[in-house]
């Protein structure tokens, strides 16, 4: 897997009709298509914010994303 740069990521998510998303109750983040009860959207400002503060980075292979620690 190779790190990539979050407006990559956010072209890719946008093109696969991901949206940025939030587990409800933690700080937890992932994509999401937005129709899992246990996650809510969340803009994109936040979501990178709260990589940011936790220290994720955004991983891809062959077309699949992986947040993981940086």
């Amino acid at each position: 897997m190779q790190k990539i740069a979050f407006e990559k990521a956010k072209n890719i998510a946008k093109i696969k009709g991901l949206k940025p998303g939030k587990v409800k109750g933690t700080s937890g983040v992932q994509f999401t298509k937005g129709t899992n009860n246990r996650l809510d959207v969340i803009t994109w400002d936040e979501f990178e914010e709260i990589l940011a503060e936790r220290k994720l980075a955004i991983y891809e292979s062959g077309g699949w994303m992986k947040i993981m620690k940086d």
